[in-house]
């Protein structure tokens, strides 16, 4: 198995006790992505599901905002003077990120502060759980600069987190959410006050990495995969998912703590 690379150019990267925590790193912009920023923010979580030395993923700020989407200068500039090929390559490497993000076999926390707009709001999206500090401001603002709201799978994913007509409205009219409503839509997990923003995110994951990697693994793919099956296909698919957990020294683990009286202790495998 791989080790997770820590040696980025594009995007801040530490690995300890299991947790990476990622930022984008222009703080003095509100964190822009640019075309070298998204393919190696990409790959990184590509490389991530053979990486045992990473358990969950926490997506932070920087310099209190999350991210400002695409870079005016470095992305939507150039976009404006490509021809459709180039344009289609650019737009599927940044789905790219999203698959990315979704296979990559670990739980993601985004931990979102103040601007959470454009390609920031798709990030915080993708990832499996939020939590945000009231300045939380989140867009999806595609149609505020002539494109449609259809963008990184913002169609598909976002209704299934806030509903159908709530992710219509954000979609159509690429207004900001405010960190109360994604609370109260269920966007975000937790609101918190930005002093305790990355510790909160951080506990969080460190519950999560301690307790079955291998199970947390299937029930993140089973999450991304299941919304495309029938209720059948569903169930089969579960049964055959935890079958397979079932063979793990974890599940082992458990049962003889369980009748000793103890904690689990869970070693992945």
């Amino acid at each position: 198995m791989k080790t997770a690379n820590t040696n980025t150019v594009n995007f801040n990267c530490s690995i300890e006790n299991g947790i990476a925590t990622v930022s984008l790193d222009r703080p003095e912009r509100k964190n822009p992505l640019t075309f070298e920023s998204y393919a190696e923010l990409r790959d990184w979580f590509r490389d991530l599901h053979y990486c045992d030395d990473v358990k969950a993923v926490v997506f932070a700020s920087n310099g209190g905002n999350f991210c400002s989407g695409g870079d005016v200068h470095d992305i939507i500039g150039p976009l404006v003077k490509m021809d459709m090929k180039e344009l289609l390559a650019f737009t599927r490497m940044t789905g790219d990120l999203v698959k990315a993000m979704v296979n990559c076999g670990k739980p993601i926390i985004a931990a979102v502060d103040g601007v959470c707009v454009g390609a920031g709001a798709i990030i915080a999206m993708a990832s499996d759980l939020r939590v945000a500090t009231p300045q939380a401001k989140t867009a999806f603002l595609f149609t505020r600069v002539g494109l449609a709201g259809c963008d990184m799978g913002a169609c598909a994913i976002l209704p299934r987190i806030i509903g159908q007509g709530r992710a219509a409205e954000l979609l159509y009219t690429g207004r900001s959410m405010s960190a109360d409503e994604g609370y109260n839509w269920g966007f975000f997990n937790r609101l918190v006050e930005a002093d305790a923003l990355v510790g909160e995110a951080t506990e969080l994951a460190s519950r999560i990495a301690s307790g079955p990697n291998f199970g947390n693994m299937m029930t993140k793919t089973m999450l991304a995969q299941e919304w495309s099956m029938s209720i059948e296909q569903a169930i089969e698919a579960e049964a055959q998912a935890q079958a397979i957990c079932m063979q793990t020294a974890d599940f082992e683990r458990a049962y003889h703590a369980f009748v000793g009286k103890q904690k689990p202790v869970f070693e992945g495998n």
